[in-house]
């Protein structure tokens, strides 16, 4: 394979006036968000994102078939590809070698170039990534291996630190690319080695026959030493890794999110197919379930809010379906399948690859290109189309999925609107319950979900009335894994909830109508706090999925401990900090046979349901519910928009989601034993 990828790279000259520059790098450590989103956890991966991206479009290229992402001490990332290896040579407009070019101007790379030298099919910051990355570390080295020299050069937040230059002899060839992010923009740098093992394994299942591994050694500091050595996997460490390498791609991928469902179609559905420039890979199957699960690419890229080709996916099944029904006549005249009825149970990735690549926004959630409209439509329609003529028992079972579907989606609607209609004859714009606030501006508004009456009496009396509203909730919400939507609304907590947000839900679900920006679900800190927890993700990640995308989906975090000496008080919100607290404040862990000096303090926790017990001169008070805390206890630590945490709930990973919600959530009673013993040990219980 080694020699093949040599032959391919001298029939296709990548030298160095492949590279076009448009401009320079100035801006990107001003406003580091517009290029990576943000610099947060998500812009902090992001980097890495960016310079996996590279090699993977060598990949796409036909060029590599290896790459290595490794997590090393002090904060550095290393990834490495067996590709080409970024030009060396002096580019005719920058003076300076094309390899410092690419590293340290915005918008110069390989992307551009208008022959075949270049890269056909990107997915790239439209070339601007690892300039970028580059920008916002403290430290970047590069190393290529090329023609039987490795050139290398290093820089400090996008400046290189001397001119490129050759270090030695080697047999291998590629790009290694190690860099640390700064201090100065990422306050925060903790890698999430489960983040980016996910998003490294769904690239890997979307490029036939390349082989990724993600390494963890950021706990061999001094052990390791790589300057002569391309690859981790194979110097004798015992580092945790993951390798990923699927034959079948995206069949293999669909194959992995349909394990635990009972398959309604046998044979998975693949086409893989050109139309001109523009290459269309769909793989589906059909499964025994209500949700759908489709994941849309652009080269390679997730697009998390679909595009173009996801448009173009959905017209083309829908109308096959349709075309199918008419053809034999299944159902009663006049009668047609909607885009829900044909999507109910269906699993499918869906991929266009294309050189000239448009995104709606930097960050590539939406693709925006027209013609992959057209190119999906067309070559998916015709195949699919083929299919359900060659495979009549299939085509059976995936139109009487799609038949139950569209009876559920008319006995769902008719509910709906007779229980609507019944709520609007009560006069009941808004929960009986539900305490609003004054104002009537969404952006100023938030609404607390909270369980049950006693919090939700205490947060009504603590709340700041002007924006703050209050939704108790009684008993436990419905389980929305496995129910329909009239099913759902007919359960009164739901209802609650559904019409106190304002935004209706299904099909008539309209986010612009949403009467708060921020959602707080305010629970116990108990197993039965943790499951009412549980059962409300499951309801905005299943039916309101927009308001967590939008960002309007919290997670309250009161304190575990308030912590008292005297008039100081402090609150802890996990043992090791109420132990510094303790310390802070002078005192040391008492035994339960101290006995008490100040009586009148004492005294002062009995209005309380918590327990108190004295630590020194310092008494400990552990909260196990948002009713034993007073109002004015609630305001300071979870409502004060000045003091309190809140989490906000965000989607990283869609496909790992979808299957732990229906781990969790579902029928599979063996898949969530499963989890539990496997999880066990990780859970902390007060007993």
């Amino acid at each position: 394979m080694a020699k093949e990828l040599e032959k391919k790279a001298k029939k296709e000259s990548y030298g160095a006036d492949s590279i076009q520059v448009l401009e320079g790098l100035d801006p990107v450590r001003k406003r580091p968000g517009m290029y990576i989103g943000s610099t947060g956890t998500d812009g902090l991966h992001h980097l890495i994102w960016e310079i996996f991206d590279n090699s993977r479009d060598e990949a796409m290229g036909g060029h590599a078939n290896h790459i290595e992402v490794a997590l090393l001490p002090g904060n550095k990332i290393r990834v490495v590809d067996n590709g080409r290896g970024i030009p060396v040579g002096i580019h005719s407009k920058t003076k300076v070698s094309a390899l410092e070019t690419i590293l340290t101007v915005l918008h110069a790379g390989g992307k551009f170039g208008g022959d075949d030298s270049g890269y056909k099919v990107s997915g790239g910051l439209h070339g601007v990534g690892s300039s970028v990355v580059n920008a916002l570390s403290i430290f970047m080295k590069a190393e290529v291996h090329q023609d039987g020299q490795v050139w290398t050069q290093e820089y400090s937040q996008g400046k290189p630190k001397f001119k490129v230059k050759a270090v030695g002899k080697t047999k291998a060839r590629g790009t290694v690319i190690t860099f640390e992010p700064d201090l100065e923009i990422f306050k925060d740098i903790k890698f999430n080695f489960e983040r980016v093992v996910s998003r490294l394994r769904e690239q890997a299942y979307l490029a036939k026959k390349l082989k990724v591994v993600v390494i963890d050694a950021r706990d061999y500091a001094g052990k390791i030493n790589l300057d002569n050595e391309m690859y981790m996997y194979d110097l004798g460490y015992e580092v945790p890794s993951e390798t990923f390498y699927f034959e079948g791609g995206l069949v293999s991928m669909v194959r992995s999110m349909n394990l635990q469902y009972k398959k309604v179609q046998d044979k998975i559905f693949y086409v893989d197919k050109d139309l001109g420039d523009i290459n269309v890979e769909v793989a589906l199957q059909y499964v025994d379930d209500m949700s759908s699960r489709i994941v849309p690419f652009a080269n390679h890229i997730y697009t998390m809010e679909g595009g173009m080709h996801l448009t173009g996916f959905k017209t083309a099944l829908t109308r096959l379906i349709n075309n199918y029904n008419k053809e034999k006549k299944i159902l009663k005249d006049g009668e047609t399948f909607d885009g829900s009825d044909v999507l109910e149970g269906l699993t499918a990735v869906v991929t266009v690859k294309m050189p000239e690549i448009q995104f709606e926004g930097q960050t590539k959630a939406k693709l925006g290109s027209p013609e992959a409209r057209g190119a999906v439509e067309q070559i998916f329609g015709e195949a699919f189309g083929m299919f359900l003529e060659e495979n009549p028992d299939e085509a059976k079972a995936i139109i009487q999925k799609a038949v139950l579907a569209l009876r559920a989606r008319k006995a769902a609607k008719a509910a709906k609107d007779s229980i609507l209609r019944k709520g609007a004859l009560e006069g009941f714009t808004l929960p009986g319950k539900l305490s609003d606030c004054q104002s009537k501006n969404s952006e100023d508004s938030e609404i607390f979900i909270v369980e049950g009456d006693s919090a939700g009496g205490t947060a009504k009396q603590g709340r700041d009335k002007k924006t703050q509203a209050i939704l108790p909730l009684k008993g436990k919400p419905l389980n929305t894994e496995r129910a329909r939507l009239d099913k759902m609304i007919g359960n009164e907590e739901i209802k609650s909830i559904v019409i106190a947000l304002g935004t209706s839900i299904g099909e008539t679900f309209d986010l612009s109508k949403i009467r708060y920006h921020k959602i707080v679900i305010a629970t116990d800190a108990d197993v039965d706090g943790a499951h009412i927890r549980t059962l409300l993700l499951t309801l905005f990640y299943r039916y309101l999925r927009q308001v967590i995308d939008a960002g309007y989906l919290y997670i309250a975090q009161p304190p575990l401990y308030k912590l008292k000496k005297g008039k100081e008080v402090g609150y802890a919100f996990s043992d090791t900090e109420r132990d510094q607290i303790i310390k802070q404040m002078g005192g040391v862990m008492a035994t339960a046979d101290d006995s008490t000096e100040e009586g009148d303090e004492e005294a002062e926790e009995t209005d309380t349901k918590a327990k108190s017990k004295k630590v020194g001169k310092v008494f400990t008070q552990r909260y196990k519910g948002l009713g034993e805390m007073n109002a004015e206890e609630l305001w300071e630590t979870t409502m004060d928009p000045a003091r309190r945490i809140l989490k906000q709930v965000t989607i990283d990973d869609a496909l790992d989601a979808d299957k732990t919600f229906d781990m969790l959530m579902g029928t599979d009673v063996s898949l969530r034993k499963s989890f539990i013993q496997n999880n066990a040990k990780m859970v902390e219980l007060d007993i």
